[in-house]
């Protein structure tokens, strides 16, 4: 008996000590290259792994110029290797009647379409992806695939789920994400949003919220503000959310808040009784989108990523470069591991982890999208 016990420590042991020595892995390419595929420039990156494992990567194709607004498209490619290599793009909305209209272009913009903010949630019950994307900011369209991100449904008109937030902010812009959405333990569908209530076009002054599901993307409601543009907060947007080890649900803001800092909020069910935001010390404000994802293997560990810079003013705009990934291994109490991934200007980014413990980050390198392919062993490794 003792010498089994003995065999099976051993064993024990030599896993834990291969883990501990796992090569150190960080490798790149390119998923939508600048001046490609008839496309000015590729931007707002989203990523998710499907549960036959294929990596759907997403983005706003600006066919013209870089601008948010403009004859814009929403392109995809798959990868059923890892994020290795990648099928061809392809147009996947908005495939309905054209809603024309750019109010930021006073010639020549009436006959624009700008399909913005993409968000995809994998619905791991049913199998669906489920995405949602807006037109011209101000309506907001879903639909769905059944086979992996292959072919998709026609879009379904979902405006009318944003009028609750007019009771506390009369919108005149709205947008999904950008990013990915989440799916609960308890199944629930999550998409962080927000919504400008300026002049039309106006992309502040801002809040942020989110919408949910409890059907399966069958249809959508409105949940609470999470992050007001009140006191110390500032035009919050473009959020991010996750699901805690608890189940709770935390959600990270950007804002132009003087603090410089990510704005961050926890609630019970990604919709509702969020507590007093609050100002997170470690996660800097550039002024750019960001991603937070959990890593399924090891409860309460999170991962982050953002361009690590800040603004030498207050409420001020940094440089969009040195993009950097945290860990947190408390539920993002601490991030006391930031590893930089790219130096060089870097800016919106998604993250996603494969089944076997992988990570991936979409994100902006200077005109180009990639995808960074990276482990844990990188990720704490000393540079």
């Amino acid at each position: 008996m003792n010498l089994r016990r003995l065999a099976c420590f051993s064993f024990l042991l030599a896993g834990l000590v291969c883990a501990l020595r796992a090569a150190p892995l960080l490798e790149f390419n390119d998923v939508f290259p600048a001046k490609s595929n008839g496309i000015a420039r590729h931007r707002i990156p989203g990523i998710v792994i499907t549960p036959k494992g294929t990596v759907l990567a997403y983005c706003e194709a600006r066919k013209n110029n870089a601008s948010d607004w403009g004859e814009i498209e929403i392109h995809l490619r798959r990868s059923t290797d890892g994020g290795r290599t990648w099928d061809a793009p392809r147009q996947i909305a908005h495939r309905a009647a054209r809603i024309e209209g750019n109010p930021r272009k006073k010639q020549g913009g009436e006959h624009e379409q700008t399909v913005n903010n993409p968000v995809a949630i994998v619905d791991r019950t049913t199998g669906a992806i489920e995405f949602l994307y807006c037109v011209n900011y101000a309506r907001c369209f879903a639909m769905r695939s059944t086979d992996d991100g292959v072919t998709w449904s026609a879009p379904i008109e979902i405006t009318t789920i944003f009028e609750p937030f007019r009771r506390h902010y009369d919108w005149k812009v709205i947008a999904t994400g950008p990013g990915h959405g989440l799916q609960l333990k308890t199944g629930r569908l999550v998409v962080p949003i927000w919504l400008a209530y300026g002049g039309i076009g106006d992309h502040g002054p801002a809040a942020a919220g989110t919408i949910y599901s409890d059907d399966h993307g069958k249809t959508w409601r409105a949940g609470d503000v999470a992050v007001p543009n009140a006191g110390d907060f500032s035009s919050p947007n473009e959020t991010m959310l996750t699901e805690l080890s608890d189940g709770r649900v935390m959600l990270i803001s950007r804002s132009t808040s003087k603090a410089n800092r990510k704005i961050v909020t926890v609630g019970p069910d990604g919709a509702t009784r969020w507590e007093k935001p609050t100002f997170h010390d470690q996660l800097w404000e550039p002024r750019c989108m960001a991603s937070i994802v959990a890593y399924p293997a090891q409860p309460g560990t999170l991962l982050f990523s953002n361009p690590h810079t800040q603004p030498a003013e207050p409420g001020g705009k940094s440089a969009r470069e040195n993009l950097s990934i945290k860990l947190s291994r408390d539920d993002g109490k601490t991030w006391p591991v930031n590893r930089t991934l790219d130096t060089a200007p870097s800016a919106y980014s998604d993250l996603a982890v494969l089944a076997d413990g992988t990570v991936l980050c979409l994100y902006e390198a200077r005109s180009d999208i990639r995808v960074a392919r990276f482990n844990l062993a990188w990720l704490v490794a000393v540079p």
